[in-house]
């Protein structure tokens, strides 16, 4: 098995430890079902229990692995969901404009694009009322923000949570023995 402590200081950067066979079979499971009992991965893998758990200890502390609840908000009781593209006004980065926006809790997803928009941003709030005196508030009085494009959503084809930073996309992985991992059911986004 490959060594993945963190490298002596001058020593050459360790392997990407998501681009091991195992570990990614692993991480499969656990991105499935984040409690899945380690007994039940190393079964399924044919490895001990005692290796599924220290390879994820291992994969957790190089931060390649993080174990957290997420709440699906196309199955709470949330009704209103929406993409903002937002062009920022002069003198204004994508950055502060982003720090801002970051502690509002019905902004779930900011991301720094290239194109006509600087930044898109999706929002999740619990009704339409909500999502107008968001768009009021925050959007379209703010001074940071030369234009928005509003796009409201309308029906959901797919919604899966992936919490990566900087790692290959392992949602197609399957484990031995298991289907593909399930999708979010199709849901109508009430106008």
């Amino acid at each position: 098995m490959e060594n993945l402590s963190k490298p002596a200081s001058g020593s050459a950067p360790l392997p990407d430890p998501t681009e091991d066979q195992l570990n990614r079979q692993i991480i499969g499971f656990l991105e499935e079902d984040g409690r899945t009992s380690y007994s039940v991965i190393a079964e399924a893998l044919n490895v001990s229990e005692g290796t599924v758990r220290n390879r994820v200890a291992r994969l957790k502390s190089s931060g390649a692995l993080r174990i957290v609840a997420v709440i699906d908000p196309a199955a709470t009781e949330y009704h209103t969901s929406a993409m903002l593209n937002l062009k920022m006004a002069p003198g204004y980065s994508p950055a502060q404009v982003a720090e801002r926006l970051d502690p509002h809790p019905s902004v779930v997803y900011i991301l720094w694009v290239a194109g006509r928009c600087d930044l898109v941003v999706e929002v999740v709030l619990e009704d339409h009322a909500q999502f107008l005196s968001f768009l009021e508030t925050q959007i379209h009085h703010a001074a940071d923000i030369a234009h928005a494009e509003v796009m409201p959503g309308l029906k959901n084809f797919k919604n899966q949570f992936l919490l990566k930073r900087g790692t290959t996309d392992t949602s197609e992985t399957t484990a031995p023995g298991r289907g593909p991992a399930p999708r979010a059911p199709v849901q109508d986004a009430p106008l």
